[in-house]
């Protein structure tokens, strides 16, 4: 048995999300590209690249892991690329994606060699937090207006629209795709290909996946333009699982159970967006308030239920544990990281990476 923390990514699971992203692919026309901000534990790239086009990026060592480590189209973007990084960013990818006009024209020599995109805002979206919305006031994420835009036509070849977050419902996708389409169809028509961006939930159970393709195909024959997808919590939704173990119990006004990880340094988007982690089974007569083991007063996993009273080196399992974590971790208070594990097809486990102390040294000065 391994030694706890450690996330354990299941490949079944994840083969399953990637003949979902297959069938779309096929029957849509669209082309779908991992989106790294969300998962790039490339140990597990060898299934994935079966299934996928490529990669997406939003940083230059992005850009670099997915040409290294990924089959395929690697795009390049970022909110600024520096003038230190622009080259290799160029060197590394096959299409790059500006983020304003402003970059687009202050690199414009610079990547005339390689396929140009521009982002754009169509200043609506689906996020429910304002921290994570790209049309909150005062973005600085794409261009927005449709004439600034149009002056600048002739130096790129396609758009990027990121617009959804965690959306699951199709209804809301077409709406807001029938607004891109309104807002910005004149010049939709000049372009090569399109990127929709991720936060699509059509991997999602339930969710009308023929619908979804026949939209996309519509869409795409109707500007005759390439459709791209970034797939990022779509592509791993529901193969992960974060293994720790019961470090002590305590009882004060209710039952407290602390284990062998942190939301604050191994998933922080518990932290950031209050959200509760995910555990099943989740049932029984005895409630834990599962906590961190930082310092950090509010390192809460959530509260649950089971079946018996839990005692010191008890075992659980927080599952969905896949996206915005292994990409986010950190070294807060030096708890030591969480190794990385893989479940294979035949169901045997493989550690992948561990790290210890001279991990946690390296990373500081």
């Amino acid at each position: 048995m391994l030694k706890t923390p450690y996330y354990l990514i299941d490949k079944a699971s994840l083969k399953a999300n990637m003949e979902k992203i297959a069938y779309v692919r096929e029957r849509s026309g669209a082309k779908a590209l991992l989106a790294l901000k969300c998962f790039a534990t490339w140990s597990v790239f060898d299934l994935m690249q079966e299934y996928m086009d490529g990669t997406t990026s939003s940083s230059l060592f992005e850009v670099k892991l997915g040409r290294e480590k990924f089959a395929g189209e690697t795009h390049a973007y970022s909110v600024a690329y520096s003038d230190e990084e622009i080259e290799e960013v160029v060197a590394n990818c096959d299409k790059i994606i500006f983020n304003s006009i402003g970059q687009l024209e202050r690199f414009s020599e610079q990547s005339e060699n390689v396929i140009r995109g521009l982002r754009v805002n169509p200043k609506v979206s689906t996020s429910d937090f304002i921290i994570a919305d790209p049309a909150r006031p005062f973005s600085r994420l794409g261009e927005w207006d449709p004439e600034k835009i149009e002056a600048v036509i002739d130096k790129v070849s396609g758009f990027m629209f990121h617009n959804n977050c965690e959306n699951d419902s199709f209804e809301r996708f077409d709406e807001m795709l029938c607004q891109i389409e309104e807002r910005f169809g004149h010049l939709i028509h000049k372009v090569d290909w399109v990127s929709l961006g991720g936060g699509i939930h059509f991997t999602g159970e339930g969710y009308p996946v023929d619908q979804f393709c026949d939209r996309l195909r519509s869409f795409s024959e109707t500007y005759g333009v390439q459709v791209y997808l970034e797939p990022g919590e779509a592509a791993i939704t529901k193969t992960t699982s974060l293994e720790v173990t019961v470090l002590d119990t305590l009882f004060n006004g209710k039952n407290l159970a602390v284990v062998d990880a942190s939301i604050e340094a191994h998933m922080l988007d518990l932290l950031i967006y209050r959200e509760t982690a995910k555990m099943e089974p989740n049932e029984g007569q005895h409630t834990y308030e599962v906590c961190g083991k930082s310092c950090l007063a509010g390192d809460i996993f959530g509260e649950f239920n089971f079946p018996n009273e839990l005692k010191i080196g008890d075992r659980l399992s927080f599952k969905d544990a896949a996206g915005y974590t292994m990409v986010k971790k950190n070294w807060f208070n030096g708890v030591k990281m969480p190794a990385i594990a893989v479940r294979e097809l035949d169901g045997s486990e493989r550690l992948v990476r561990d790290f210890d102390y001279q991990d946690f040294v390296k990373n500081l000065s």
